[in-house]
């Protein structure tokens, strides 16, 4: 690449806009200036949009924003029907259905509780009605390395378990129990055990929440596969007493570790649950400009950035109110990056003439849900995947400090590296660079599909899915900067003969002490089907030596059946290195059974 700039001017760049040769002397757009930036922030990050959540008003709004933005732009549509809007459907919400009932039949004497008030139905919840007999399960922990089955001894089979929250340690993170503290994975266990509902309760050693709809909030709505309730401390209490037991000295026992499980005599259950999905809409918003060599604008170079955010955080918020209806603006996660993808798009339209491949410009939706708008856009590609050479993502890259740059996906092609220092050469960023194409965005689901890729990201911050994520704390100078970073980068990359190497670069295997093998399966978090689909399968790892394949969605592993990406996970955890292990995957829609050996994965040091 031709050097621009003389390193004596790179201390003026905050203070004038990026500004390149090669320019349309027509155009309007020919330099990335701080102000563009910060006022497309200001819109995308105001109150008015009520945090972009997908499938919201507030993030149609965005959607069409940045549409009229790639329109004036002069990029092409290159979505649906000639238009710039991808659209796809999403699980939006779980909603309770009108038949949601717990009756307790004692005897001759029928309780029946209130929804909402006595007991809710968790959202991972199956649907369905259970009426059989109750049994008290302890903890609900089946943890035999650690001597410790709540469910030894106890038949509950067809029947409903009483199980109590946490663990006979509490909910402390340094004890070996914590794994097993997850209300996925006790639903999990119960249902593996043969029960057909599970009914949580608080201990006495915790708080009680005032609101027992608050439990029911679950990052993902997949299917438990087992009705799941959490019922009133007290009513749990009442249960108990029919039949001479009192809960807190079952605790009590149970903090001994002494197995305190047994079958409540002549108490039955009948519970019915119903669970209703919610299903959403939105789009990615898709644009080009199309290169001018005639053989090489059939190669693509896509930028990407998210445009959702959490909406009014009431799920994957840090924020310590998480019901309160807060709206979360997300100003730089992710309107900054939806920013840069404007003024990026401006930039190049000016320069579309020297442009030798075609660059497409993508914002997507549900990303905070998953990378779904991503994921749906690499299945359902509205130019051939087989033809893209390089996708750059920007995710939070509008809090620079001290030059701080972190990119990753560097290892995805042994190419990366020299462009990036080229490219830096002219500003002198203090570059981290990481290896790995499965950085939590969507630059990862192309990864997945071999194709190298990059993303930029200056740093997390306290104000993280937070309310405090506002416009104000932006820096836009440093942004602009980072922008005129990448544009050299694409210029460079573009103005190359020979498509980029792509590298299939050793994922980092670390983990818990517990969660301790190692399979090379990419899991598509996005597909919400019963089972785990897998997007794709690390060369040269145990599931490739096993004979797994993308799109394989696997149903069962080492005996569990797996519903879903919690399932999968607690079945990993308890898998050994290696040990062969079965599984089952649905390969067009047939079972077939396969055989896999686990390898060990690395324990991060604490030191």
């Amino acid at each position: 690449m031709s050097r621009r700039f003389f390193l004596c001017f790179v201390a003026i760049l905050s203070f004038l806009p990026i500004q390149f040769a090669l320019s349309d002397p027509n155009c309007k757009n020919e330099f990335i200036a701080s102000e563009e930036i910060i006022s497309h922030i200001r819109y995308l990050a105001s109150d008015d949009l009520k945090g972009r959540m997908s499938g919201t008003p507030g993030a149609e709004i965005a959607a069409k924003y940045i549409s009229t933005e790639f329109k004036n732009a002069g990029l092409e549509p290159l979505g649906d029907d000639n238009s710039y809007f991808q659209e796809f459907q999403f699980t939006k919400a779980i909603e309770l259905g009108s038949e949601n009932r717990f009756e307790v039949i004692s005897g001759k004497t029928k309780t029946v509780l209130e929804l909402g008030e006595d007991f809710n139905t968790l959202n991972f919840s199956s649907s369905g009605l259970v009426d059989g007999e109750l049994v008290f399960a302890g903890y609900g922990i089946s943890a035999p390395e650690l001597e410790y089955d709540d469910y030894q001894g106890l038949d509950v089979n067809g029947k409903a378990v009483l199980v109590l929250r946490y663990t006979p340690e509490g909910y402390d993170a340094e004890s070996p129990f914590y794994d097993y503290a997850a209300l996925r994975y006790k639903a999990m266990n119960a249902r593996e055990k043969g029960a057909k509902a599970i009914i949580f309760v608080t201990p006495y050693s915790e708080e009680e929440e005032q609101d027992l709809t608050s439990i029911g909030i679950d990052s993902s709505y997949s299917n438990s596969g087992i009705q799941s309730l959490i019922i009133r401390r007290g009513k749990a209490e009442e249960i108990l007493l029919s039949v001479d037991k009192n809960l807190e000295n079952l605790e009590e026992g149970l903090s001994k570790k002494k197995n305190s499980s047994f079958k409540i005599s002549d108490v039955r259950t009948k519970i019915k649950t119903q669970l209703t999905q919610e299903q959403g809409t939105s789009v990615n918003v898709i644009g080009i400009i199309e290169g001018s060599d005639p053989n090489l604008k059939k190669e693509f170079i896509v930028i990407g950035a998210h445009y959702d955010h959490i909406g009014l955080g009431k799920r994957n918020s840090r924020s310590e109110n998480k019901t309160d209806g807060i709206i979360h603006n997300g100003a730089d996660d992710n309107a900054s990056g939806v920013a840069g993808l404007i003024e990026l798009a401006k930039f190049f339209s000016c320069k579309k003439q020297s442009l030798n491949r075609s660059l497409i410009f993508i914002a997507f939706s549900a990303e905070e849900l998953g990378l779904i708008g991503a994921s749906y856009f690499v299945d359902n590609p509205t130019v051939a995947l087989d033809n893209t050479i390089a996708m750059l993502n920007m995710d939070m890259i509008g809090r620079l400090e001290d030059d701080n740059l972190t990119i990753f996906g560097v290892g995805s092609s042994p190419d990366w590296e020299a462009l990036i220092d080229n490219a830096n050469s002219s500003y002198n960023f203090n570059i981290s660079l990481n290896n790995s194409g499965f950085a939590p965005s969507d630059q990862s689901v192309f990864f997945a599909k071999d194709i190298p890729v990059l993303q930029f990201f200056t740093g997390l911050h306290d104000d993280y899915h937070t309310p405090g994520d506002d416009w104000e704390k932006i820096n836009s100078k440093g942004q602009q900067k980072v922008l005129a970073l990448m544009s050299d980068l694409i210029l460079d990359l573009n103005s190359q003969q020979d498509k980029l190497l792509f590298s299939d670069v050793e994922e980092q295997k670390r983990g818990s002490s517990k969660f301790n093998v190692y399979l090379g399966t990419i899991p598509d978090y996005s597909n919400q089907i019963e089972g785990v689909k897998l997007m794709g399968v690390k060369e040269g790892s145990p599931a490739d030596k096993a004979g797994l394949l993308d799109d394989d969605t696997i149903v069962q592993f080492n005996g569990v059946s797996i519903k879903n990406i919690y399932d999968y996970v607690y079945a990993l955890s308890d898998s050994k290195p290696g040990i062969p292990t079965s599984l089952v995957v649905l390969r067009n829609y047939k079972p077939l059974s396969l055989i896999i050996v686990p390898e060990p994965r690395e324990v991060e040091s604490k030191n």
